[in-house]
């Protein structure tokens, strides 16, 4: 297999230097392996001819038998077109073409027999197909039963580039192949009844049948997979067993006296499971690095906080590090306000903190007078050094890169424990591939008297209501968010459209308060206004998805999401999650157009329906595929699945993963002769500049 990347595509007959470059700028094509695994994704019956009488609307694409009648060229300039009519015997159909217009009308010769593939149109009750793929009969592109579609770029479409084009590289590249080496383990593939590579790849651009397909399909998801599963693994047993940590073998004193004596609200069933698992962690003398998973308000921080006190009870320092200075500035005073009566010293470092302050801090850090210390990204600074740091959170994770992480353990000479935490629910396929290097703990739990969000959706035809809602909501003394979308492509309409959202706020509730915040801001114009809906000095905060990370405000109990289509199902529960921290009714209610598409109208449904993180989240994982959570890759890497979805795949992840651990097992470093070929592909495939198994 790994033979496949040498064969560059520059010299496969119809391509050349130019097209090279251009598959490799739009698709990253390079190679025959490359190629090969450009998948179709889809595939059209051309087995059966079809009869002109007898085409219909119903037909996306029909396959015709027969003669030009005549050619014409019509129109001109940009409108320029050729036209010919097509008989079969039954009836005669219209066919344009609009490109290459002279080198079409000589290449086919009226009264020669053709066979015809496009899709059909109906325009004045006539019936056309626009570009379609010309065959002689004696071709064997035609009637060749199921051919695949291949997917393409809007660029390479304007260079003439087609599916068909695809198909016809793509044979002489399998035509030139007469055996592949098997990269997966003969004893993988019997186990779990897989046929070969070259088979599959065969069968999958050119299926003899439904079942042949089928089993080609499984055998190339599941290669797929085992690969990225076995580098992952790879990585991640390399750094658990070679990567020294802190043993922490005790609880002292104050854990001890927090836990008993200062604890705000008893710890839920899930907490106390999470704890343990961590604490298991801590004393094994390996680097922790594990995944804390947990609904907003579920209990993440009290979580780190007793974590990190069993690290001071340690002789060590402990570290948070948030992605905004208001996050972080949070942290500082929930932490700071639960362990003051312990004598804990917590500081905090921002991009803002003062020169006079830095200097303690840099001070008290070295000499370790200084427990915790709660940041920003200031906190990996070079100036940064603490004396002893066995212990670090990082709070809401994929907001930071891999290096950026890296920088923070790497201050200390033992590489401290590091937990990080994510109130975006994962779904297993995906915490399974995306954070398979780490292990993973999840959070199921609310802590007692928090009461589930009520979620409604409600048309523009009922703003009026909603607006007596949210009046009611301010005259008892809560507050409320009103989130508008603000999406790249759109991005002045958006802005206009929360500038007057405000505007018709402002006017609607004139005796309230109101905070206005976007990314647009400066970020300390941003961090001013959020405070002031932190500390009630703003009744309503208008605001984007700014907010998604961001204040505790349990006295908000209402949140209004406009133009609720337009977001997806975790950004929603994401955003819903702002609401309902503290202990009264709190409601979240979608605005949407009455004119939705049914499968949006079934998200937004799904959102009334239930307040599980991990449910939604699976079923925008369904719904959308993979998505941004790819940008939460703990490990830098790419996760650009060609035929694989882990959307629908769960079954093969899990078929994948437990082969992979099955073979690393027997040979954790794959160094044995017969698995030479299956590691130098995996480094051909992954090609890392890091090690990222040193990278928490």
């Amino acid at each position: 297999m790994d033979s496949l990347f040498r064969l560059d595509i520059k010299y496969l007959k119809g391509i050349g230097p130019a097209r090279a470059q251009l598959l490799d700028k739009e698709l990253g094509i390079k190679n025959y392996y490359d190629l090969l695994h450009h998948f179709p994704t889809h595939y059209i019956d051309r087995s059966r001819i079809y009869r002109i009488a007898d085409i219909n609307g119903e037909m996306p694409y029909v396959q015709l038998r027969g003669r030009f009648v005549s050619f014409a060229e019509q129109g001109e300039g940009a409108k320029r077109r050729l036209v010919a009519l097509f008989s079969d015997g039954s009836g005669v159909i219209e066919i344009v073409w609009f490109n290459r217009i002279r080198q079409i009308s000589e290449a086919y010769t009226p009264g020669n027999e053709y066979i015809l593939f496009g899709k059909p149109n109906q325009f004045n009750n006539r019936w056309s197909i626009v570009h379609p793929e010309v065959d002689t009969t004696a071709s064997i592109a035609a009637t060749t039963g199921m051919r695949g579609v291949y997917p393409l770029t809007e660029k390479l479409r304007n260079r003439g580039i087609s599916s068909r084009t695809f198909h016809t590289w793509i044979q002489t590249a399998l035509s030139a192949i007469k055996m592949l080496n098997d990269p997966i383990p003969g004893d993988i593939l019997a186990r779990y009844r897989l046929i070969g590579a070259l088979e599959a790849l065969r069968t999958v651009h050119n299926p003899a049948s439904a079942q042949m397909l089928q089993q080609a399909r499984l055998r190339l998801k599941f290669e797929e997979l085992f690969l990225l599963q076995l580098n992952i693994q790879r990585y991640a047993r390399r750094r658990k067993h070679t990567l020294a940590g802190y043993r922490f073998a005790h609880i002292g004193e104050n854990f001890n006296s927090f836990y008993f004596n200062r604890l705000p609200f008893e710890l839920t069933g899930a907490q106390k499971r999470v704890i343990k698992e961590i604490r298991a962690d801590m004393g094994s003398g390996r680097q922790m690095n594990r995944l804390l998973q947990g609904d907003v308000g579920s209990g993440k921080t009290l979580v780190a906080l007793l974590c990190m006190l069993i690290a001071l009870d340690n002789g060590t320092q402990a570290c948070l590090m948030a992605p905004t200075e208001i996050l972080a500035t949070q942290h500082y005073e929930t932490l700071s306000g639960l362990v003051a009566a312990l004598g804990i010293n917590v500081k905090l470092l921002t991009g803002s903190t003062r020169k006079k302050e830095r200097d303690i801090i840099d001070r008290q850090l070295a000499d370790g007078s200084l427990h915790i210390l709660v940041g920003t990204h200031a906190v990996i600074e070079d100036r940064v050094q603490f004396r002893q740091l066995g212990f670090v959170v990082i709070d809401e994770q994929h907001r930071f890169g891999v290096v950026q992480r890296a920088r923070l353990w790497k201050k200390s000479a033992v590489p401290p424990h590091v937990l990080v935490m994510t109130a975006t629910p994962i779904p297993r396929t995906l915490a399974m591939t995306i954070y398979g290097d780490l292990d993973v703990s999840v959070i199921d739990e609310l802590p007692p008297g928090r009461k589930p969000i009520v979620t409604l959706l409600r048309y523009e035809a009922r703003r009026y209501d909603v607006y007596k809602s949210i009046g009611a909501q301010l005259r008892a003394g809560r507050q409320a968010y009103i989130v508008y979308p603000l999406i790249k492509e759109n991005e002045k309409l958006d802005l206009k459209s929360l500038e007057e959202g405000y505007e018709t706020i402002r006017e609607t509730f004139p005796s309230y308060r109101v905070a206005f915040v976007h990314g647009q801001m400066k970020p300390a114009e941003k961090d001013r206004q959020m405070n002031l809906f932190a500390t009630h000095q703003a009744d309503i905060l208008v605001a984007t998805t700014v907010i998604e990370v961001g204040v505790n405000v349990p006295n908000a109990t209402t949140m209004v999401i406009e133009n609720a289509e337009r977001f997806g199902l975790s950004q929603l529960h994401q955003l819903r999650g702002r609401v309902g921290r503290g202990e009264g009714q709190s409601y979240c209610v979608l605005m949407s157009k009455h004119k939705i598409a049914a499968d949006t109208r079934k998200r937004l449904e799904l959102m009334t329906s239930t307040t599980d993180g991990f449910l939604i989240a699976e079923a925008d994982l369904k719904m959308r595929g993979p998505g941004d959570l790819e940008g939460t890759m703990q490990s830098g890497m790419m996760l650009n699945l060609n035929i694989a979805s882990l959307a629908t795949d769960g079954q093969i992840v899990q078929m994948a993963r437990d082969a992979a651990d099955s073979l690393l097992d027997t040979d954790p470093e794959l160094t044995q002769a017969e698995h030479a070929r299956l590691s130098k592909l995996i480094n051909l495939i992954f090609d890392r500049k890091i090690d990222f198994s040193l990278i928490s």
